[in-house]
């Protein structure tokens, strides 16, 4: 008796093209990352785990490190916070509905390079909007301590309205007759949304945050537009730090050390999350 066809040749091309673009150059970068390769100097040599023993004590490595911790945890805590409260609003019935929807998801919509080219000028210091507003000249991007927090302030205002989306999608599978039920026993607005709207949300926020967290985590156009990782890579992040030292300086060894290291991050964040999403679909 002939065997039904369980579909499997119709998705080999996309697995086969998948592991051309995807797993092949990811397999590459990690057996580069053992090699100290330069091609300024026509070097190739194996050097095993001399990249990564380098990495402990790269002040530059540390540097960057600590920044890209800093802008996720910053950007994405403001994103969910402000996401989530524009969600509700938009959860709300009221005039124009459509239209606002499709009015909030425009900073999404926008590249991000041309957002950060936008901010660039709303924070340049003799003619950015910022200043005339405030009344001050502050050197926004020109400060080690601000620059980080301008390009946060602008990744917060392009990906926010995202995280609004999903979070209003999510809110809408909430069923109205367990909200209706909880105001019939007198349950007031805080006491609804603490026990009632946020715990059937979880699943949802945490989808949310597994994207944010990973792309956060792997900025690189928001803040090398704004800033280049300057002033005195005061703002570098991993991503930047490693393209510079792949493209720049051709150091294709080092600079795939540091790729394998934001690729690590990435999967240890993504395997947390899943763990927290699979506990709240049981």
């Amino acid at each position: 008796m002939k065997a039904r066809n369980n579909g499997t040749p119709f998705v080999l091309p996309a697995l086969v093209l998948l592991s051309l673009i995807t797993v092949y150059p990811a397999v590459y970068v990690f057996y580069l990352s053992f090699q100290r390769r330069l091609l300024i100097f026509d070097l190739s040599k194996y050097v095993g785990l001399d990249n990564y023993l380098f990495l402990l004590g790269d002040k530059r490595f540390w540097n960057a490190l600590g920044n890209t911790f800093y802008f996720t945890l910053i950007s994405v805590s403001l994103e969910l916070v402000l996401g989530l409260g524009f969600a509700l609003l938009l959860h709300r019935t009221f005039k124009l509905k459509g239209l606002v929807r499709a009015v909030v998801m425009i900073p999404w919509i926008i590249p991000t390079v041309v957002s950060a080219k936008l901010w660039e000028w709303i924070y340049n210091t003799d003619f950015g909007i910022l200043n005339y507003l405030l009344g001050l000249k502050v050197n926004w991007l020109g400060s080690p301590f601000w620059a980080l927090n301008c390009a946060i302030a602008m990744d917060v205002w392009k990906t926010t309205p995202f995280v609004a989306i999903l979070l209003t999608a999510g809110l809408q599978i909430i069923p109205e007759e367990v909200i209706q039920a909880a105001k019939i026993d007198g349950a007031g607005t805080w006491q609804i949304f603490k026990r009632i709207t946020l715990p059937l949300l979880k699943p949802v926020i945490l989808v949310v945050l597994i994207f944010r967290t990973l792309d956060a985590f792997r900025v690189f156009d928001a803040v090398y537009v704004l800033t280049g990782g300057g002033p005195a890579n005061t703002t570098e992040t991993l991503s930047i730090y490693a393209y510079k030292v792949l493209f720049q300086t051709l150091q294709f060894g080092y600079g795939s050390a540091l790729s394998v290291i934001v690729f690590l991050c990435v999967g240890f964040f993504s395997l947390v999350y899943l763990k927290f999403l699979r506990k709240s679909n049981l």
